[in-house]
Formats: C-alpha cells, sequence, structure tokens
C-alpha cells in the first residue's frame, strides 16, 4: 500500500511530475489505490485552499478514514510525542493491519518526521519509485 502523507498530498495537488505518474499508473491498475489519510487531507486543504476537491478529483485516489480505533490511536501516537495529528494518522494507515498484511510506504516531503523502520519515502529523492 502507499500512503500519501500532507506533504505528498500537497505535491500531487500542484503537479509533483513523479506523483502524477504514479497516479495515473495506480488509476490504471485495478483494485489499486493511492491512500491519503483524513487528517493529512484535512492538513493539505488547511494549507491550500482547493486542494481537497483537486485530490478528491483524481482517479485512484482513497481517503483512510478517522475511525473510533484509529483516533483513540493516533491521539496516543501525538500525545506520546510521535509527530502532528496528520503524520500520526498517516502512520497508522501504514502500519500492518489485518485488512492490509505487509508495512506500506508513505510518501512524504518531510522523510525525517518519521521513526526508524518505517519506509518513508523523500518525493523529491532522485529516482523516487523509478522516476527521475
Amino acid at each position: 500500500m502507499i500512503v500519501l502523507d500532507t506533504d505528498a498530498a500537497l505535491a500531487l495537488a500542484r503537479g509533483h511530475e513523479a506523483l502524477h505518474r504514479l497516479a495515473d499508473n495506480v488509476a490504471h491498475t485495478p483494485g489499486d489505490w493511492l491512500h491519503i489519510p483524513a487528517l493529512c487531507l484535512m492538513r493539505a486543504e488547511e494549507k491550500d485552499e482547493g486542494i481537497g476537491r483537486a485530490l478528491l478529483s483524481l482517479p485512484g485516489i482513497q481517503v483512510d478514514p478517522l475511525g473510533q480505533t484509529a483516533a483513540v490511536t493516533v491521539g496516543g501516537m501525538v500525545r506520546d510525542g510521535w509527530g502532528g495529528a496528520d503524520t500520526c494518522h498517516a502512520l497508522y494507515v501504514a502500519t500492518p493491519h489485518l485488512e492490509t498484511g505487509g508495512m506500506s510506504i508513505i510518501l512524504t516531503g518531510r522523510k525525517d518526521d518519521y521513526p526508524p523502520g518505517v519506509l518513508a519515502i523523500d518525493i523529491d529523492s532522485p529516482g523516487m519509485l523509478g522516476f527521475h
């Protein structure tokens, strides 16, 4: 599973070339999605009006809700110093769950915000997901 955090979601909506190629590939792969945690979508819209609508109009985007269990877990992660609510929601979505299987990739513009052991890839790193 590929998770876009707030910075990656903003970059996608603003035309980041590699992310647009990725989104296009995902949109043409049945059953594949780019996951945006709801709190990341909210934070992106807070930073730039209209970003949320732009992201929701793209094919292949799935917004992961903040359900009851997620709300309690993310709240605890924020309280324990893992980062802001959006970063912690991205971590929660990327953590292996029964329905998702193994650890996911988090695409981000803030790789250092994530703890060791989390597969966080900077969206501007050379060769990000095979794009240059």
